[in-house]
């Protein structure tokens, strides 16, 4: 069997809600935090530190403001993250290939 090389996965989505995360940014122009905390079934803790994890990456764009009174945060995917997420599941795809 041919061997596979894996060095072209990114790191970063190495975590599964990171990888949630993304492909729902990547489909959505924007999405609040309760969004992606509803739409991935996680806690607010576990939430924030994987969004502050790819936002340190500069792959995500946070943006902060009201609703009337009431905060509003709302996340969007940057083209250098679209790019990088978009190579990492050319990588994966690639390695489906080689194993067929």
């Amino acid at each position: 069997m041919e061997s596979v090389n894996i060095n072209n996965l990114n790191k970063i989505f190495d975590h599964r809600i990171r990888v949630g995360i993304m492909s729902a940014l990547s489909v959505n122009d924007f999405l609040s935090f309760n969004d992606l905390k509803d739409l991935l079934q996680l806690t607010d803790g576990n939430l924030a530190s994987h969004l502050k994890n790819l936002e340190d990456n500069e792959y995500i764009l946070v943006k902060k403001g009201f609703i009337g009174r009431k905060t509003n945060t709302t996340y969007s995917i940057t083209k250098k993250g679209s790019q990088a997420f978009q190579k990492h599941l050319e990588a994966l795809e690639k390695i489906i290939r080689q194993l067929k």
